[in-house]
């Protein structure tokens, strides 16, 4: 399995070149952040300069290299993507550059207004890069949307997650909304900020261990990221039905796991509608009030019985009406195949 795991990723430096080395810069920018948050003191916000490079290199590496994996399969508007996809990763670059230049200065990379001329000149080359990324993003969504790619449940977990992904992307541009602050940066220098992810508090409140969502106040960044790796999540559930399938014979029609995928999908969908619609009214996620907790309800609610419903109309398919007893494996193993689960497996390695 691990051979077959290396072979796969070397076939995707072969075939994806860009963005795989690109994700690899990525990963290797959140090692560097990492070790630079041992050796280097300075806080922002309250937190270490080094942690936004450290975050947006590993979500930068998740998504570059999963988006690598999908275009490796055979589409149609391979002309269109052979362009996009370095698009893509430059705009990708120029973002999270500016982002590690930023922390090295000890100051802020979005929506800094300082007159000095690396942040000027930064900012507008900043502005510049981030909607062509969303753009180069968006375009490949549409292309890959006409597309079937593996078995149904892999697609639907495409279909759905690239749709939820580009939304997430897109609720960055919200920070905007929540006015201008004025902060301190690293260097002790005050610094006017004309947008930020926390809405009924300023940016650097209370936040949860690692992660630093607010604890006090709403905070946009939390439905962008549950948008923002929506695909993986889709994937990884898609990958562990195909490897449940092994033991569970219900699961072993790929329509079944596609109906499944399906449910998680929407009800992640929901989840980030719901955490949107929190951080808009200034509601910490820590604190939710009676609204909250009921549409939450509800959509838990729907997805269980979906689920459940799913599962009990496939276990009775796969029982014989005769005798009631299982079919066995053997009959059923014709409907699934290797390649649905080498080809997941393959994105589980990124």
């Amino acid at each position: 399995m691990g051979c077959g795991h290396s072979v796969a990723t070397m076939s995707l430096f072969r075939t994806q070149r860009v963005l795989m080395t690109t994700a690899t810069l990525m990963a290797l920018l959140a090692v560097f952040g990492l070790v630079a948050m041992m050796i280097d003191d300075r806080m922002l916000l309250g937190v270490s300069v080094w942690t936004k490079p450290v975050k947006f290199g590993i979500a930068f590496a998740l998504y570059t290299a999963t988006l690598a994996w999908l275009l490796d399969h055979p589409h149609r508007g391979r002309r269109w993507t052979r362009y996009l996809a370095p698009l893509f990763a430059v705009t990708a670059i120029i973002d999270v550059g500016f982002i590690v230049l930023q922390a090295a200065r000890g100051t802020f990379s979005h929506f800094n207004t300082a007159g000095d001329p690396i942040n000027h000149y930064g900012q507008i080359i900043f502005a510049s890069g981030v909607p062509g990324l969303f753009v180069a993003n968006l375009s490949i969504a549409i292309i890959l949307l006409r597309q079937r790619i593996g078995d149904a449940a892999i697609t639907v977990a495409m279909r759905i997650g690239m749709v939820v992904s580009v939304i997430g992307m897109g609720l960055g541009y919200l920070v905007a909304l929540a006015g201008t602050q004025v902060v301190r940066d690293a260097n002790g220098d005050l610094v006017e900020l004309a947008g930020g992810h926390t809405f009924g508090a300023n940016d650097g409140s209370s936040g949860l261990p690692i992660a630093g969502w607010s604890t006090v106040a709403g905070d946009l960044r939390i439905p962008h990221f549950l948008g923002l790796h929506a695909m993986q999540v889709l994937l990884v559930v898609a990958a562990l039905l195909v490897l449940a399938a092994r033991r569970s014979p219900w699961l072993r029609d790929e329509r079944v796991r596609a109906r499944l995928v399906a449910v998680v999908g929407t009800g992640w969908a929901a989840g980030v509608a719901i955490t949107l619609w929190q951080a808009l009214r200034g509601q910490s996620i820590m604190h939710p009030d009676a609204r909250t907790l009921l549409v939450g309800s509800v959509v838990a609610t729907v997805c269980v019985a979906c689920v459940a419903a799913v599962v009990g109309s496939a276990r009775s398919a796969t029982t014989t009406p005769q005798s009631g007893v299982v079919e066995d494996d053997h009959s059923r193993a014709a409907s699934t195949t290797a390649s649905p689960a080498s080809a997941v497996s393959g994105s589980i390695s990124h």
